[in-house]
C-alpha cells in the first residue's frame, strides 16, 4: 500500500493510519503526525467549552443587565450552549474539574461584547464573573 503524504491528502492520510493502527502495524504509523492530530483534537474540544462558555456568559449577562430585552434568542442560546458543554463534558470528562479556570479565562472579553452589544458602560458588567460555574452549567436564570 502506498502510503498517503499528511501534508497532501489528510483525509487519505487519516483513514490510511486509522487502518494501520487497528492492523497492529505501529512501524509503519506516521507517529510524530499522528500525535500532533491528537493533540488538536484535545485543543478543538477545549475551544469548544471556551467558545459556548463565552456565549452563556454573554447572554448571561444581557439577561441580567438589560432584563427588558429577554427574548427566546438568549434562552436558546444560553440552552443549547449548556447542553453542547453538557455533551462535551460527557466525551471528556477531564474537562470538568478544568471548567472555573475556563470561565475565568473567557469571561473578560464575554463582558466587553455585553457592553458593546447593549450599548451599557463597561463598569456596569463586574470585573470578576458574578456566576459559578453551576450557574453558568445548570438550569439557573438571573434575576
Amino acid at each position: 500500500m502506498t502510503l498517503a503524504d499528511y501534508e497532501t491528502d489528510f483525509y487519505l492520510w487519516t483513514q490510511q493510519q486509522a487502518a494501520l493502527l487497528r492492523q497492529g502495524s505501529l512501524s509503519a504509523v506516521d507517529a510524530a503526525n499522528l500525535a500532533e492530530e491528537i493533540e488538536s483534537m484535545g485543543k478543538s474540544d477545549r475551544r469548544a467549552v471556551w467558545s459556548h462558555l463565552a456565549n452563556i456568559l454573554l447572554h448571561l449577562l444581557k439577561w441580567r443587565y438589560q432584563p427588558e430585552r429577554r427574548g427566546s434568542s438568549w434562552t436558546d442560546s444560553i440552552e443549547n450552549g449548556r447542553e453542547q458543554i453538557d455533551w462535551l463534558i460527557k466525551d471528556s470528562p477531564s474537562l470538568r474539574p478544568k471548567l472555573p479556570a475556563f470561565v475565568e479565562e473567557v469571561y473578560p472579553r464575554a463582558r466587553q461584547k455585553a457592553s458593546r452589544e447593549t450599548g451599557l458602560p463597561l463598569v456596569t458588567f463586574p470585573e470578576q464573573c458574578p456566576f459559578t460555574v453551576e450557574q453558568v452549567t445548570s438550569d439557573w436564570w438571573p434575576s
